[in-house]
């Protein structure tokens, strides 16, 4: 590779460093001050860049960047899909086109009127523009919907947009790129362009992540597979899914949306693991490609800034608003929420993700469409991140931390020889029957991840929530549960392996009778212990 030497490679290797140990030493801090995370590594990436310490300088043909931003759409594309609950898609299926249809499009759409209007942009390219400000940003909007600022219906339809709006804008951009390339093809050439966009890639997608997955649910059920092989497995099928529809001259990209939704809608129960690992390394990715940016790229928006390019960033902001809004009008929301959600629509990674697409092509006109997208983008992590910082703490102000009262008066649990029956991790359903009966206090953790707890309106009766992604002690202690209990979480993953880790962090905070219960929510069931229906 042109100009790559040892000493990039050295750079590059602190930097992929330096990602991982900053985001998991600030993740916390992040969290709870709602800070954009997005925000610290642009500033990161400042600081390396030419204006600080000049140790690394990206510039738009490096192909570096190239490879990184491939890397990080396909990652993004795949891991949208893959955590999509087909289930609440189809329960809430008016308000998923709702916001994809006259909520997605027509932001695009009148973006894209905005920038032929302001900036004498040519159709195509403003269309390619508005596609990529319509694109919501994966990394703030995942920490969002993680956490409890926002309104349960709120975060349910920008769970649902933000996974499935870069599937309905990405053939946008590909449409777009196509008429500024060569606008004057054949109707021939036009029907070969549709098969390989909207067949080949989509249809090898399904085909790897079908196969994907029926060869996991087999090796697992003969052999076994490695929890910490089937977490890189998912990496494994969206590069195949990627690979296979490029040489078949179709779009990788949307194979890779197409391999997720495959398996999403296998309804497959998939080890947590797969899921979150295939997050988290998109979420690396990302911040990488985010650092980047900021040692010069990102910038580059300010440099363009006049009276036009100020008024366009604007209306590329405010024109959300107003086409949810109007989207929304007929829907049974609170006014509140409506708001919300018409607000929350972040510009980040996917819009500069997208709008690189014609620049790596060499089209013309596209270096200008970046710099546009870097203006808007660098204006909503200001206005979108210092909203989710004042949303934050007025959540946290206004809903203080409420005990939970345990369900039995604290009396003596069994002793350590009666714990050593059900091992130090897991304990049975009959074994928990029998320890309830004594009277003793036995308090039922439901730490399904978010997936599998939307994916049915049923719960465990008297099951507390306990989110596994976020930290056992600081849960535990806003919870107010009693150190004397024998606290019980349950997963629905094959080997319990959530369950499992929770029980461990509690056992290590102060909570030594936590142990995870075997089976999990599928052994409760099966039990025919009570459920109750979640409204």
């Amino acid at each position: 590779m042109e100009g790559f030497s040892h000493a990039t490679l050295t750079t590059m290797m602190a930097l992929v460093g330096a990602v991982i140990i900053i985001a998991a030493l600030l993740s916390g801090l992040i969290e709870r001050s709602g800070l954009p995370q997005v925000a610290a590594f642009l500033a990161l990436g400042a600081v390396l860049g030419p204006v600080g310490l000049d140790l690394f300088d990206v510039r738009l043909g490096s192909p570096l960047l190239q490879i990184v931003a491939t890397l990080s759409l396909v990652l993004v594309l795949f891991t949208d899909a893959v955590s999509l609950n087909l289930k609440e898609v189809r329960r809430h299926l008016n308000l998923a086109l709702l916001v994809l249809g006259p909520g997605t499009l027509l932001s695009a759409f009148l973006v894209a009127l905005a920038g032929w209007w302001l900036l004498d942009l040519h159709f195509a390219a403003a269309a390619v523009l508005g596609a990529a400000l319509a694109s919501t940003d994966p990394v703030l909007l995942r920490g969002v919907l993680k956490g409890e600022r926002l309104p349960g219906a709120v975060r349910q339809a920008l769970r649902l947009e933000s996974g499935l709006n870069d599937a309905v804008l990405l053939p946008v951009v590909l449409i777009g790129m196509t008429f500024l390339g060569n606008g004057a093809l054949a109707a021939s050439d036009w029907a070969s362009f549709g098969l390989s966009l909207f067949l080949l890639g989509p249809a090898a997608g399904a085909a790897v992540g079908f196969l994907a997955v029926s060869a996991l649910v087999m090796m697992r059920g003969r052999f076994g597979v490695r929890r910490d092989y089937e977490s890189l497995y998912s990496l494994g099928v969206v590069f195949a899914a990627y690979a296979v529809a490029e040489a078949m001259r179709g779009s990788g990209f949307l194979a890779a949306f197409a391999a997720g939704m495959t398996i999403a809608a296998l309804d497959v129960e998939l080890c947590d693991c797969f899921l979150e690992y295939g997050e988290t390394t998109a979420e690396m990715t990302l911040l990488f490609t985010f650092i980047l940016f900021g040692t010069s790229l990102i910038w580059s928006g300010l440099a363009i800034l006049d009276a036009r390019t100020l008024a366009f960033a604007a209306l590329a902001i405010l024109i959300r608003p107003i086409a949810f809004l109007a989207s929304l009008a007929g829907f049974r929301l609170a006014w509140r929420d409506r708001l919300l959600i018409a607000w929350f629509g972040p510009r980040g990674l996917s819009s500069l993700l997208l709008v690189l697409l014609p620049v790596f092509v060499g089209l013309p006109g596209s270096d200008r469409l970046f710099s546009l997208t870097c203006a808007v983008v660098l204006l909503s992590i200001v206005l979108h991140g210092g909203s989710l910082m004042w949303l934050g703490k007025r959540s946290r102000s206004s809903h203080p931390p409420q005990a939970v009262v345990a369900p039995t008066p604290p009396v003596p649990v069994p002793s350590a020889r009666g714990e050593e029956r059900f091992g130090k991790d897991l304990i049975s359903i009959e074994e928990m029957r029998r320890i309830r009966g004594s009277g003793a206090p036995v308090i039922l953790l439901d730490a399904r991840t978010d997936r599998s707890y939307e994916g049915n309106n049923e719960n465990a009766e008297g099951a507390i929530r306990f989110l596994p992604d976020r930290a056992a002690e600081p849960q535990a202690t806003a919870l107010g549960l009693p150190r004397d209990a024998l606290l019980i979480p349950f997963c629905a993953c094959p080997n319990d392996e959530t369950a499992v880790r929770v029980a461990q962090e509690l056992r290590e905070a102060g909570w030594p009778r936590a142990r995870a219960l075997d089976g999990g929510w599928e052994a409760w069931k099966k039990s025919g212990l009570p459920t109750v229906e979640r409204k």
